[in-house]
């Protein structure tokens, strides 16, 4: 499964990327102020590079996080299957 995480992460980023670079191509013909597309430039740059960052970041870190990730997520399942099973359990007794 750790495979396939990281290949949708990375899929993302890729898909990213596409998308922020071909929306600075579009807009970049519709703004004739050099000033506003050098900010913009530097505004998908950051986005670009801190996303690919983070997510670089989130991928290396997976493998050490995913008990701890995935076990709060089985806890909290197993906690609110209870909790359900004794809703239906004082439901039936007033029934």
């Amino acid at each position: 499964m750790y495979a396939r995480d990281r290949l949708g992460a990375w899929t993302f980023v890729a898909v990213l990327w596409v998308v922020i670079l071909f929306v600075l191509f579009m807009v970049w013909q519709v703004v004739p102020d050099p000033a506003i597309r050098t900010v913009l430039a530097v505004a998908a740059g950051a986005v670009l590079l801190f996303n690919t960052a983070s997510i670089g970041a989130m991928v290396k870190h997976y493998r050490e996080d995913k008990d701890f990730i995935y076990g709060l997520d089985i806890r909290h399942l197993d906690v609110a299957r209870e909790m359900k099973a004794e809703a239906e359990k004082e439901a039936a007794q007033r029934a």
